[in-house]
Protein backbone atom coordinates (compact mmCIF):
# COMPACT_ATOMS: atom_id res chain seq x y z
CA UNK A 1 0.00 0.00 0.00
CA UNK A 2 2.92 2.36 1.03
CA UNK A 3 4.30 1.73 -2.64
CA UNK A 4 1.21 2.55 -4.71
CA UNK A 5 0.95 5.62 -2.19
CA UNK A 6 4.39 6.86 -2.69
CA UNK A 7 4.30 6.11 -6.57
CA UNK A 8 1.00 7.11 -7.57
CA UNK A 9 0.84 10.02 -5.65
CA UNK A 10 4.01 11.15 -7.02
CA UNK A 11 2.33 10.43 -10.61
CA UNK A 12 -0.86 12.47 -9.13
CA UNK A 13 0.37 15.57 -8.57
CA UNK A 14 -0.26 16.75 -12.08
CA UNK A 15 -4.18 16.02 -11.72
CA UNK A 16 -4.60 17.43 -7.57
CA UNK A 17 -1.52 19.86 -7.53
CA UNK A 18 -0.49 21.18 -11.08
CA UNK A 19 -0.31 24.75 -9.90
CA UNK A 20 1.93 23.87 -6.59
CA UNK A 21 4.48 21.59 -9.17
CA UNK A 22 4.61 24.40 -11.53
CA UNK A 23 5.60 26.92 -8.65
CA UNK A 24 8.16 24.52 -7.29
CA UNK A 25 9.71 23.94 -11.15
CA UNK A 26 9.62 28.34 -11.23
CA UNK A 27 11.37 28.60 -7.69
CA UNK A 28 13.82 25.34 -8.35
CA UNK A 29 14.27 24.43 -11.35
CA UNK A 30 12.71 21.23 -13.28
CA UNK A 31 16.03 19.48 -12.19
CA UNK A 32 14.89 19.73 -8.65
CA UNK A 33 11.57 18.55 -9.58
CA UNK A 34 12.75 15.36 -11.75
CA UNK A 35 14.94 14.48 -9.05
CA UNK A 36 12.21 14.33 -6.34
CA UNK A 37 9.70 12.93 -9.04
CA UNK A 38 12.44 10.25 -9.78
CA UNK A 39 13.59 9.25 -5.99
CA UNK A 40 9.89 9.10 -5.09
CA UNK A 41 8.78 6.98 -7.84
CA UNK A 42 11.54 4.51 -7.59
CA UNK A 43 10.91 4.20 -4.28
CA UNK A 44 7.19 3.34 -4.75
CA UNK A 45 7.98 1.13 -7.28
CA UNK A 46 10.19 -0.65 -5.32
CA UNK A 47 7.77 -1.34 -2.82
CA UNK A 48 5.27 -1.94 -5.08
CA UNK A 49 6.89 -4.80 -6.27
CA UNK A 50 7.85 -6.32 -2.53
CA UNK A 51 4.41 -5.77 -1.23
CA UNK A 52 2.59 -7.47 -4.57
CA UNK A 53 5.02 -10.80 -4.48
CA UNK A 54 4.64 -10.86 -0.50
CA UNK A 55 0.73 -10.68 -1.12
CA UNK A 56 1.21 -13.17 -4.07
CA UNK A 57 2.59 -15.49 -1.68
CA UNK A 58 -0.40 -15.96 0.36
CA UNK A 59 -3.27 -15.07 -1.47
CA UNK A 60 -6.60 -13.85 -0.69
CA UNK A 61 -9.14 -15.41 -3.26
CA UNK A 62 -12.18 -12.59 -4.25
CA UNK A 63 -13.79 -14.78 -6.60
CA UNK A 64 -13.80 -17.71 -9.28
CA UNK A 65 -11.56 -16.88 -12.53
CA UNK A 66 -13.93 -16.26 -15.03
CA UNK A 67 -13.58 -18.41 -18.12
CA UNK A 68 -11.68 -16.50 -21.52
CA UNK A 69 -10.72 -13.49 -19.41
CA UNK A 70 -6.81 -14.55 -19.92
CA UNK A 71 -7.70 -14.42 -23.57
CA UNK A 72 -9.28 -11.35 -23.33
CA UNK A 73 -6.45 -10.12 -20.93
CA UNK A 74 -3.78 -10.92 -23.63
CA UNK A 75 -5.49 -8.85 -26.52
CA UNK A 76 -6.26 -6.03 -24.45
CA UNK A 77 -2.07 -5.70 -23.46
CA UNK A 78 -1.42 -6.72 -26.89
CA UNK A 79 -3.49 -3.47 -27.63
CA UNK A 80 -2.17 -1.16 -24.42
CA UNK A 81 1.87 -2.25 -26.15
CA UNK A 82 0.45 -0.43 -28.96
CA UNK A 83 -0.99 2.52 -27.52
CA UNK A 84 1.91 2.99 -24.56
CA UNK A 85 4.79 3.13 -27.68
CA UNK A 86 2.60 5.66 -28.89
CA UNK A 87 3.29 8.16 -26.46
CA UNK A 88 6.78 7.81 -27.40
CA UNK A 89 6.70 7.60 -31.11
CA UNK A 90 6.76 11.28 -32.29
CA UNK A 91 4.32 12.08 -35.00
CA UNK A 92 1.93 8.68 -34.86
CA UNK A 93 -1.82 8.44 -35.52
CA UNK A 94 -2.61 7.32 -32.23
CA UNK A 95 -1.42 9.81 -30.51
CA UNK A 96 -2.90 12.96 -32.63
CA UNK A 97 -6.23 10.74 -32.34
CA UNK A 98 -5.93 9.78 -28.67
CA UNK A 99 -4.17 12.59 -27.37
CA UNK A 100 -2.67 11.02 -24.10
CA UNK A 101 -1.89 7.10 -24.94
CA UNK A 102 0.31 6.75 -22.12
CA UNK A 103 -2.97 6.87 -19.80
CA UNK A 104 -5.28 5.23 -22.00
CA UNK A 105 -2.56 2.62 -22.12
CA UNK A 106 -1.90 2.13 -18.12
CA UNK A 107 -6.21 2.12 -18.12
CA UNK A 108 -6.08 -0.64 -20.50
CA UNK A 109 -3.27 -2.74 -19.00
CA UNK A 110 -5.01 -2.79 -15.46
CA UNK A 111 -8.46 -3.53 -16.92
CA UNK A 112 -6.97 -6.61 -18.53
CA UNK A 113 -5.46 -7.57 -15.73
CA UNK A 114 -8.27 -7.37 -13.34
CA UNK A 115 -10.06 -8.98 -15.77
CA UNK A 116 -7.79 -12.12 -15.49
CA UNK A 117 -6.81 -11.73 -11.89
CA UNK A 118 -9.22 -13.04 -8.47
CA UNK A 119 -7.27 -11.83 -5.81
CA UNK A 120 -7.13 -8.93 -3.12
CA UNK A 121 -4.00 -7.88 -4.16
CA UNK A 122 -4.79 -7.81 -7.84
CA UNK A 123 -7.76 -5.46 -7.40
CA UNK A 124 -5.48 -3.60 -5.18
CA UNK A 125 -2.33 -3.18 -7.56
CA UNK A 126 -4.60 -3.17 -10.87
CA UNK A 127 -7.70 -1.25 -9.40
CA UNK A 128 -5.64 1.96 -8.33
CA UNK A 129 -3.42 2.15 -11.20
CA UNK A 130 -6.67 2.42 -13.30
CA UNK A 131 -8.40 4.32 -11.18
CA UNK A 132 -5.03 6.80 -11.42
CA UNK A 133 -5.30 6.64 -15.01
CA UNK A 134 -8.96 7.51 -15.56
CA UNK A 135 -8.24 10.48 -13.30
CA UNK A 136 -4.90 11.87 -15.12
CA UNK A 137 -6.65 11.02 -18.37
CA UNK A 138 -9.12 13.08 -17.42
CA UNK A 139 -6.92 16.15 -16.13
CA UNK A 140 -4.73 15.93 -19.35
CA UNK A 141 -7.67 16.85 -21.38
CA UNK A 142 -9.02 19.22 -19.24
CA UNK A 143 -5.43 20.75 -19.48
CA UNK A 144 -5.91 20.87 -22.99
CA UNK A 145 -9.00 22.26 -23.26
CA UNK A 146 -8.00 25.09 -20.86
CA UNK A 147 -4.62 25.91 -23.00
CA UNK A 148 -6.45 24.45 -26.23
CA UNK A 149 -3.83 22.78 -27.44
CA UNK A 150 -4.14 21.58 -30.94
CA UNK A 151 -2.27 17.56 -31.96
CA UNK A 152 -0.58 17.70 -35.61
CA UNK A 153 -2.24 15.27 -37.72
CA UNK A 154 -0.27 11.71 -37.71
CA UNK A 155 1.77 10.37 -40.42
CA UNK A 156 1.42 6.76 -41.47
CA UNK A 157 5.01 5.50 -41.53
CA UNK A 158 5.64 6.93 -37.49
CA UNK A 159 2.06 5.01 -37.20
CA UNK A 160 3.39 1.95 -38.53
CA UNK A 161 6.70 2.05 -36.49
CA UNK A 162 4.52 2.49 -33.44
CA UNK A 163 2.66 -0.53 -34.50
CA UNK A 164 5.79 -2.83 -35.21
CA UNK A 165 7.65 -1.75 -31.78
CA UNK A 166 4.45 -2.44 -30.05
CA UNK A 167 3.63 -5.53 -31.07
CA UNK A 168 7.82 -6.98 -30.99
CA UNK A 169 7.74 -5.44 -27.24
CA UNK A 170 4.40 -6.93 -26.40
CA UNK A 171 5.29 -10.41 -27.66
CA UNK A 172 8.68 -9.86 -26.21
CA UNK A 173 7.43 -9.35 -22.49
CA UNK A 174 3.85 -11.79 -23.07
CA UNK A 175 6.42 -14.75 -24.13
CA UNK A 176 9.44 -13.84 -22.04
CA UNK A 177 10.29 -10.96 -19.83
CA UNK A 178 6.65 -11.74 -17.77
CA UNK A 179 7.91 -14.95 -16.73
CA UNK A 180 10.85 -14.13 -16.47
CA UNK A 181 10.94 -11.04 -14.38
CA UNK A 182 6.84 -11.85 -12.38
CA UNK A 183 6.86 -15.72 -12.24
CA UNK A 184 3.99 -16.11 -14.44
CA UNK A 185 3.10 -17.20 -17.82
CA UNK A 186 0.44 -15.42 -19.48
CA UNK A 187 0.30 -17.58 -22.66
CA UNK A 188 0.94 -20.93 -21.35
Amino acid sequence: MLGLVLFLGIHSVRIVADDMRSRFIANRGAGGWKGIYSIVSALGLAAIIWGYAAARAEPVVLWAPIPGMRHLAALLTFIAFIVLVAAYVPGNGFKARLHHPMALAVKVWALAHLLANNTLADLLLFGSFLLWAVLSFRAARQRDRIAGTVYAAGRLPATLITVAVGVVAWCVFAFWLHAAWLGVRPLG
